[in-house]
């Protein structure tokens, strides 16, 4: 009579399962439940190619793929009943299987949980990655269409933030839409390479079956742009691979780095000094204490949140660093970082977007910071540049006027042309004219300078490419 084999077993090699405590500390269900419709997705297409391969009767193959779809309506509904004792979603969901079909003893065929997890891994983040992407589109539009409703708004732009040169508000919140496309092109990059099947690598080491491992990368979308299958070409680095993980973590760093940065300029924003926006009342909060406070809260997480991504990063390169070929338990700790960086990335876009759709500008306050004539100074060098004198003697002479005026207790567009003249007599009568603002920014004519008409081409672009 042959022996019936529960599939949870530990195999025959072992007389007795885990102590308490090591099945509590090994275990990932926790967490690896999330990956319940990918891993439901890969063992369809495996029974399949079971089925196609003869390593399963039409039978049965109809059988294991009617009782995985039954689990997933059950799971989709909240009605399935995970067990800690089965360790991961894989058991969980084979177990359960076996439970009601049969055959469903014969789903693991030709597949170890080496290459389950690292094919599940790839399909869920196949779909996060694209979801990601998604949500930075939204991003990019509500900064181009906020810079949009305010065209004629002009700041300082700061350096070492101390005020520098003027720029359009919407030129500034086009600088956050360029970081952003590189991210969305960094994500797109780093999706290609995870589109690789690897089921059919095994434990590390394949199979002497007849596995149709094409078949399985056509059934779950693992092919390139021509169609043709993608498959892993090493056993052994298939089941270890998590550089797809890495990349996806390194893409959404960034993201949550740039993130950080419009938070920061958004707190500096909003805050009372420089009054430049207000946020509404529903992406700020009050104080316990104080109860004239407002503050930016939804900026300050993301900005927080920014470390976590950061560090889900280190961590996953740190755990990836020492490992030798091929599989070790020590990669089931990828996942929660994994999960964590998704979750907090997509959040904080999600977020960001809203806010800003919902944040008003103060044009008056922009306006009158921007109203410094200071800002010019640059430009007044300029003036000089183009009567022939070297940039770094007019960098000198209008040194020596922002010190004059400053002795004077002038502003700078206040000095006399005398008193220009004193410090270099290339000053001509329209020498102040530099002062005008208007007249300034329409100067600023070069491709990605912040000059009315290429700002305006610069949102009509942006405008199109986010249609």
């Amino acid at each position: 009579m042959s022996q019936k084999f529960s599939p949870v077993s530990r195999s025959g090699r072992f007389a007795s399962g885990p102590a308490a405590d090591v099945a509590a500390f090994s275990e990932s269900i926790s967490f690896d439940w999330r990956l319940w419709r990918y891993d439901l997705t890969g063992s369809i297409a495996h029974a399949r190619m079971l089925q196609q391969v003869g390593l399963l009767t039409k039978t049965e193959a109809n059988a294991i793929v009617r009782g995985l779809e039954e689990i997933s309506a059950e799971i989709e509904a909240g009605k399935f009943a995970w067990k800690p004792e089965l360790e991961d979603v894989h058991m969980n969901i084979e177990a359960e299987l076996t439970r009601r079909v049969p055959a469903g003893a014969k789903l693991h065929t030709g597949r170890s949980r080496n290459d389950q997890v690292a094919l599940d891994v790839r399909l869920w983040l196949r779909d996060e990655s694209a979801a990601l992407s998604a949500e930075l589109r939204v991003l990019q539009r509500a900064l181009v269409e906020l810079g949009a409703a305010h065209t004629g708004v002009i700041l300082p732009g700061y350096t070492h933030l101390q005020r520098a040169q003027p720029v359009y508000f919407a030129h500034h919140l086009l600088a956050y839409v360029e970081m952003l496309d590189r991210d969305h092109g960094r994500l797109a990059d780093a999706a290609r390479r995870a589109n690789v099947c690897p089921l059919g690598a095994g434990a590390l080491a394949g199979s002497t079956l007849p596995l149709d491992r094409e078949f399985v990368a056509r059934q779950l979308g693992f092919v390139d742009a021509r169609g043709r299958p993608l498959v892993s070409q090493n056993s052994m680095d298939a089941v270890s691979d998590r550089d797809f993980a890495v990349e996806f973590c390194a893409a959404a760093a960034l993201i949550a780095v740039h993130l950080s940065r419009l938070a920061e300029d958004v707190i500096l924003w909003a805050g009372s000094e420089f009054n430049f926006i207000r946020i509404a009342d529903a992406y700020t909060t009050g104080s316990s204490l104080m109860p004239q406070k407002k503050n930016p809260d939804v900026a300050e997480l993301t900005r927080g949140k920014s470390a976590r991504v950061i560090g889900n990063l280190v961590a996953l390169l740190t755990l990836l660093k020492g490992l030798p070929m091929t599989y070790n338990r020590d990669l089931q700790e990828d996942k929660e970082r994994l999960f964590d960086t998704a979750d907090t990335a997509r959040a904080c876009v999600r977020l960001m977007a809203a806010m800003l759709a919902h944040t008003s500008v103060n044009a008056a306050a922009c306006a009158a910071a921007a109203r410094d004539p200071l800002l010019l100074a640059t430009d007044l060098a300029d003036y000089l540049v183009r009567r022939g004198m070297a940039f770094r003697q007019a960098h000198h002479v209008v040194g020596a006027v922002v010190g004059l005026a400053e002795k004077l207790g002038k502003p700078l567009d206040q000095l006399s042309l005398e008193e220009l003249r004193g410090a270099d007599p290339a000053f001509e009568a329209d020498a102040l004219e530099v002062f005008d603002l208007e007249k300034a920014m329409a100067r600023r004519t070069l491709p990605g300078a912040p000059g009315t008409r290429e700002v305006q081409r610069q949102l009509a672009r942006w405008r199109k490419a986010l249609a």
